[in-house]
């Protein structure tokens, strides 16, 4: 088994996931730079950082989007694939793990980041992909490993194995010793770590703490259990092979040391990811791909440059792609390569083909989406897996500043959606507004920035419009006269109708009554659409809902009469009669499902509470530890910016869905308050 499991597989892909400022583009400043891909290691606070290049990035000095950065090592070749930390632009980091063959997941040892390091765990666990944790900024660390170790084992479901641990010198953290290596090695800051001997005290932790490691692999492997219970010593390479073999299987999750700030800790990751991770042959096989010919590929960015046209970055998974070659997708479409790029953050290189492992840009492929799988064959292959965007969670109403942009924020939404499929678009049919939903405020913030910078239109914004509606309690028999006279044929037409309230949520209804040809038939067709054309907008401003009107009696002029007059009688009628049919306000409900760490559920009871919300009870999150889940009913009103403040109680975790439930009375000072708004609104 040794060296058949721990051999080099070809170029490697290697995602770095991990919460919101735990330190991954810095990780990856300090891999480049250890290995020579840069001279030195950028920095996000100066923004000379390879990974968060774009302007929103380097304004906001947050991931806003993946970076892909290709190095080598020891012969090998990687790409890394820097993820974004925050929950608002996960979608990123959720399109691109298919294509990896691990992960290396950067956190700290702070307990507020216990829930967004549990989610990101969850995706990787239920994914099947391999990870090490990387447990960053060791050298701020103020408590024993193993406190810290217990304060993160809850957010993976499979062993958290300490790889290393640290050299202690007084309250300061001067190296580690690794327990598979069996080696001491003293931190050199921005150089390669020293080895040292190890003696005394650091011995003796060594060896309990290789013991507790290698119960842990022996869980999984009879014969290291039989040798542990007999007191013998394992071969080294043994140990290394289980290391490799677990890993790839899912069984333990490795925890690894370091300060990538300082660059401390960075080469022994390289060496494990060289001799532990697998390659791209493993990651084929977990994603089902059989025996098969042609090559495949994985697309699982989408980017649209400024003058560089449309690029897609994919995995090739099996085979060689070529520069020019046809590709069909698992979407049904088909494009011809025009250019293969090797991509390294904001700089790329052309070359005339890709191998089975390689990560590269395929330029002009227009009709190509994020998430299809590519193959050279005749036909359009399986898709490998389906990315779904996550729910959208808060909406803004945009416009172009000036309204000759107003087809260019079309095309320009588009190649957002793109880009980025979570960030999407409608149009509300009742105010004709353009509404960009997203995953928070800052997601929609970037949407904006970027619509400015990179497609050179300005947006204003404001609050969607709430869906509020009106209906009537009490019915009206009502008549409608319009006759008018101005030279020549004149317009008469004459309806009286009934009009009275429905139960709620049946909507609307039209029938006609007419005895005696009081009305001509010819003529009810436009009665009809004259008491729609007022349902429109009814006495308190807004559409009206669940009302039955009838057609009872009338009269016409055998000259005067037409379809205008007669719809033009029916909305005078209607506009009339409503406002002495007792017309109250409805508000939509919409059922909200909110997914919360424990610890703060009572503070998100107090926000339903305090947001007209009706709690119908919480249970624990099925399959999560340490998670709630609300069930609640709140009005539309109350949910517009409901997230801001979920986040700011759940420490960024906290998420929720929501589903139309019903219109319901408002009544009062907030009808009041409500319908005032919208007139002086109009």
């Amino acid at each position: 088994m040794g060296q058949d499991v721990r051999s080099p597989r070809g170029p490697r892909c290697i995602a770095l996931v991990g919460p919101f400022q735990s330190g991954k583009t810095t990780l990856l400043e300090a891999i480049l730079a250890r290995t020579g891909a840069v001279k030195s290691a950028g920095s996000v606070d100066a923004g000379t950082s390879v990974g968060d290049a774009s302007p929103e990035a380097r304004q906001h000095k947050m991931g806003v989007g993946l970076t892909a950065a290709s190095t080598t090592f020891m012969g090998d070749s990687y790409t890394f694939i820097d993820c974004p930390g925050s929950v608002e632009f996960a979608h990123d980091m959720r399109a691109a793990l298919p294509a990896v063959d691990a992960a290396v997941v950067v956190c700290e040892a702070d307990e507020k980041k216990l829930p967004q390091l549990q989610i990101i765990l969850r995706e990787l666990e239920d994914l099947g992909i391999p990870r090490f944790l990387f447990l960053n900024k060791i050298d701020r660390a103020n408590k024993r490993i193993r406190e810290t170790l217990a304060t993160l084992q809850p957010a993976s479901r499979v062993p958290l194995v300490l790889r290393q641990i640290p050299i202690w010198n007084g309250d300061l953290i001067e190296g580690f010793v690794d327990l598979a290596l069996e080696r001491a090695f003293v931190y050199r800051e921005h150089k390669p770590s020293e080895v040292v001997d190890l003696n005394g005290g650091d011995l003796d932790r060594e060896k309990e703490a290789r013991f507790s490691m290698l119960e842990k692999l022996a869980d999984h492997d009879d014969a290291l259990m039989e040798q542990l219970l007999e007191d013998i010593q394992p071969p080294r390479d043994a140990v290394f092979d289980d290391l490799a073999r677990e890993l790839r299987d899912g069984l333990i999750c490795p925890v690894l040391l370091g300060s990538a700030n300082r660059e401390n800790g960075v080469l022994r990751l390289m060496k494990a990811l060289r001799h532990e991770a697998p390659g791209v042959a493993e990651t084929a096989q977990r994603l089902g791909i059989s025996d098969t010919k042609d090559a495949l590929a994985y697309v699982f960015k989408t980017m649209h440059l400024q003058h560089g046209g449309k690029l897609s970055l994919a995995r090739v998974l099996v085979g060689r792609l070529d520069d020019g070659a046809t590709l069909h997708s698992s979407s049904g479409e088909s494009g011809r390569v025009s250019g293969i790029l090797a991509v390294s953050g904001a700089h790329d290189s052309k070359r005339p083909s890709a191998e089975a492992g390689d990560a590269v840009a395929l330029g002009k492929l227009d009709a190509i989406k994020t998430g299809d799988t590519l193959s050279s064959g005749k036909t359009a292959p399986a898709s490998l897996v389906k990315v779904e965007p996550a729910a959208p969670v808060l909406s803004i109403s945009i416009a172009a500043t000036d309204r000759k942009d107003d087809v260019k924020l079309g095309q320009a939404l588009l190649r957002l959606n793109e880009e980025d499929p979570s960030l999407t678009m409608i149009q509300n049919p009742r105010t004709h507004d353009t509404v960009l939903w997203g995953q928070g405020e800052m997601h929609l913030r970037v949407a904006q920035e970027r619509l400015k910078d990179r497609f050179g239109v300005n947006v204003k914004s404001h609050p969607p419009a709430i869906g509020y509606q009106e209906t009537i309690r009490k019915p009206i028999t009502q008549r409608g006269r319009h006759k008018k006279q101005s030279g020549g044929h004149g317009q008469f037409g004459d309806v009286v109708l009934d009009i009275k309230p429905k139960p709620r949520g049946t909507g609307f209804e039209f029938h006609e009554k007419v005895v005696g040809g009081a009305v001509p038939r010819n003529y009810i067709g436009a009665v009809e659409e004259g008491v729609v054309d007022a349902l429109a907008r009814g006495p308190l401003g807004f559409p009206v809902i669940d009302v039955d009107v009838t057609l009872t009696d009338g009269s016409y002029h055998s000259v005067d009469s037409s379809d205008l007059a007669f719809r033009t009688a029916a909305r005078i009628g209607v506009t009339e009669g409503l406002p002495h049919c007792q017309p109250v306000l409805l508000e939509p409900i919409h059922m909200v499902e909110i997914v919360c760490p424990t610890e703060a559920t009572a503070k998100i009871n107090a926000i339903l509470s305090a947001r007209r919300g009706q709690i119908l009870g919480f249970d624990t999150r099925e399959g999560w530890s340490g998670w709630d889940c609300v069930r609640a009913t709140m009005p539309e009103a109350e949910i517009g910016d409901l997230i801001v403040e979920l986040r700011s109680a759940t420490a960024g975790a906290g998420s929720f869905t929501r589903q139309f439930d019903r219109m319901a009375e408002v009544t009062g000072r907030a009808a009041d308050q409500i319908i005032a708004a919208h007139r002086d609104a109009a």
